[in-house]
Parts: C-alpha cells; sequence; structure tokens
C-alpha cells in the first residue's frame, strides 16, 4: 500500500536510551502529535485514514533535534517535543523525542529526509 501521509518520530542518540525508554518517549510523541493535529484539523483525518504511518529516526542531539524542529515548524508541521520526567534514565526535563506530523510525505521529507532510521 502507498501511503501519503505519515508521522516521524526523532530520537536523540547522544542519550543512549534503553529500547524501551525510546518506546516510552516516542509514543508519548505521537499521542502528542496526533491529538494536536485532530484539534487542529491538520492531515489527521487523512492520514487515520491511510492506516496511521510512522517512522522513527535518529538525531545527533538536543541542538540537531531543536533545528529540525524550526524547520517543521516553518513547513506548517504540527511538532511536539517530548521532556522526561526523569524518574529512571535520565534527568527531569530532558528533552529526549520530537514528534513531527502527521503531514504529507514530501513535506515532512524536506524536514527528515536525510536522517537514518533507530
Amino acid at each position: 500500500m502507498d501511503f501519503d501521509y505519515k508521522m516521524v518520530l526523532v530520537i536523540r542518540k547522544d542519550l543512549r536510551l534503553s529500547p524501551g525508554k525510546m518506546a516510552v518517549q516516542t509514543c508519548h510523541a505521537a499521542v502528542t502529535c496526533a491529538l494536536a493535529s485532530k484539534k487542529k484539523n491538520k492531515y489527521f483525518n487523512e492520514w487515520y485514514r491511510e492506516g496511521q504511518k510512522k517512522v522513527v529516526l535518529k538525531c545527533d542531539d538536543e541542538a540537531h533535534m531543536d533545528f529540525l524542529k524550526e524547520v517543521a515548524d516553518k513547513n506548517g508541521l504540527v511538532t511536539s517535543i517530548v521532556s522526561d520526567a526523569g524518574l529512571t534514565e535520565v534527568p527531569p526535563g530532558t528533552r529526549t523525542c520530537l514528534g513531527i506530523g502527521p503531514g504529507p510525505n514530501d513535506v515532512i521529507d524536506k524536514v527528515t529526509g536525510d536522517l537514518g532510521l533507530l
């Protein structure tokens, strides 16, 4: 099946999070982005009908994540940065993950097309 819309979840690789922690952080970002997208009526229905494609990618560090958020915002995409509560692996307030979308593939690829899969 071809998808026209997707959501991208970008994890910071410098934090060296456990697989479980990465899963939780990406889930937080996905839920927050989906709810914001639905509220703004921004691509949510199209993405949902297609099966809610999600891709998990990695960025270098916090500065790289902030840059990606800025570019995504300039392209009119919904974004969300997850700040951890600090109960397990990282200090409170550590920004771990960036959610982008849902949005059209070509627009999201302008922001994240050079990133590697996690």
